[in-house]
This record gives C-alpha cells, sequence and structure tokens, in this order.
C-alpha cells in the first residue's frame, strides 16, 4: 500500500508511541530462557556484557554480548528482566 508521506509519518509515530507506552507499563509474554552463549577469554580493560532477550517491536529478539571498556573503581551489573505483577519490564545493566 502506497501512502502519503504525512500518513506514513503519523503512523510510524503512533508506533513508537505505543511500543514506548508498552515498555512504560510492562510487556505481559515472559521472555524466553537465556541462550547458552560462550563467553570469550577474559580481555584486560574490558568486562563482558551477556547476550540477553530485548523486546523490538512487539517480540523477543536476542541481544548478543558485547564487551565493556571497564572503569576502575566500579563493578558492572548486567541487565536483567523483571516480573512485577505479571509484568515484565528490562532493568538495564548499571556500573556500581
Amino acid at each position: 500500500m502506497n501512502r502519503p508521506p504525512l500518513q506514513r509519518a503519523l503512523v510510524a509515530a503512533f508506533a513508537v508511541l505505543a511500543t514506548s507506552a508498552v515498555l512504560a507499563r510492562g510487556i505481559t509474554l515472559a521472555p524466553p530462557p537465556p541462550r547458552a552463549e560462550e563467553v570469550p577469554a577474559t580481555r584486560a580493560g574490558y568486562v563482558w556484557d551477556p547476550g540477553h532477550w530485548s523486546w523490538v517491536r512487539g517480540r523477543y529478539v536476542w541481544t548478543d554480548g558485547r564487551w565493556l571498556e571497564d572503569r576502575p573503581d566500579h563493578h558492572w551489573t548486567p541487565g536483567h528482566w523483571v516480573s512485577e505483577n505479571r509484568l515484565w519490564r528490562w532493568e538495564p545493566g548499571k556500573w556500581d
């Protein structure tokens, strides 16, 4: 279907707002179990952030693990899914 540019922009904006509203409230579908992931050998000056399921356009999509530059005197806590009142929300990783 060939929509005019303004209509396409409005549909895209609505999709973004709807997704934001869902993420603000939470997701009713629990994330799948984490995938088995081969953790690379230790790398000096970096910490490993494990892979996880991300909520993208109404479905879970696997995000591969990655190296993060280490911060001296800090500890990396990876992101994780949290269940509250039968809703799931993503708690981003953080440096403590």
